[in-house]
């Protein structure tokens, strides 16, 4: 496919592409895909792959398609729990990393309920390394893992951000729809907390984190997007859906394509050119 040209506005939202969307392709081709279907900027996980963890490399491939780096999603996952060290460490150095390739917000997940020592002193923590290295760090909803019907208490001090006491969350439809949550009403009750978007999607099926397309789900992501825009809000939304079962030459493109086109349909950016209608 060709990208569709970017246009700006003052206000516009800008959309991202997640490098966990292209799983298992890489961060590189995080960044064509992203230039190509039109994507405004791209997040980076950190993972096991080096470049996602080099931001000498990271800043080439910025200047190379000329896209920003509109967040970094620390290694704060189990499936990343090897990658940095402690949970301290792995805050700072996605902090540091940030701060070095120009990308105003880091993703952490809340902590583990066996961190107890990362766990007592999170949000105290979270708020001098943000003062520190001058970005936010935006805490991740979650949800209950549940084991016959019982919440096992997986994370501390709690799964759902929207009580507590963090200054920046990002919100998940996925997460939102495995807990059971309403994602429009938790969105207005964030308010001026909420800084960044993962965008996708969930059926709610108990233990099963789906990263569905927008739309495909239960969340009604359009209305939470129709929102953000009417309040004028200034975060970022970021595609995170999953494209792992894409088979066919093009597949991933237009599953990624549909939801580029989904996100600015409903961010009224109907007026730029729709990447799923392009030509391959």
């Amino acid at each position: 496919m060709r990208g569709a040209e970017r246009v700006s506005a003052p206000r516009d939202i800008p959309v991202g592409l997640s490098s966990s969307s292209v799983y298992p392709l890489t961060v590189v081709d995080t960044f064509a895909v992203a230039r190509d279907l039109g994507y405004d900027g791209v997040e980076v996980m950190v993972t096991n792959n080096s470049i996602s963890r080099d931001p000498s490399r990271l800043r080439d491939l910025r200047e190379h398609y000329q896209l920003p780096i509109l967040s970094v999603h620390a290694p704060t996952l189990l499936l990343t729990q090897q990658v940095w060290g402690t949970a301290w460490t792995k805050v700072e150095l996605s902090c540091a990393m940030a701060a070095e390739v120009e990308a105003p917000t880091v993703v952490v997940h809340p902590p583990f309920r066996w961190q107890t020592g990362y766990a007592d002193h999170f949000a105290t923590g979270i708020r001098r390394i943000m003062a520190d290295y001058g970005v936010m760090i935006a805490v991740e909803n979650m949800y209950p893992w549940r084991v016959r019907g019982r919440d096992r208490r997986a994370y501390l001090p709690h799964w759902d951000p929207v009580p507590l006491e963090y200054d920046h969350v990002t919100w998940d439809f996925s997460h939102a729809a495995c807990a059971g949550s309403h994602s429009l009403v938790s969105v207005q009750e964030l308010g001026e907390r909420l800084r960044h978007v993962h965008l996708t999607d969930g059926s709610g099926a108990q233990n099963r984190d789906e990263h569905l397309l927008p739309g495909e789900g239960n969340q009604d992501p359009a209305a939470v997007l129709r929102h953000l825009a009417q309040t004028d809000w200034d975060g970022s939304v970021i595609a995170e859906v999953s494209t792992r079962k894409a088979k066919g030459a093009g597949e991933r493109e237009q599953l990624l394509g549909d939801t580029l086109s989904f996100a600015r349909r409903h961010l009224d950016r109907a007026g730029q050119p729709d990447p799923s209608s392009l030509a391959p």
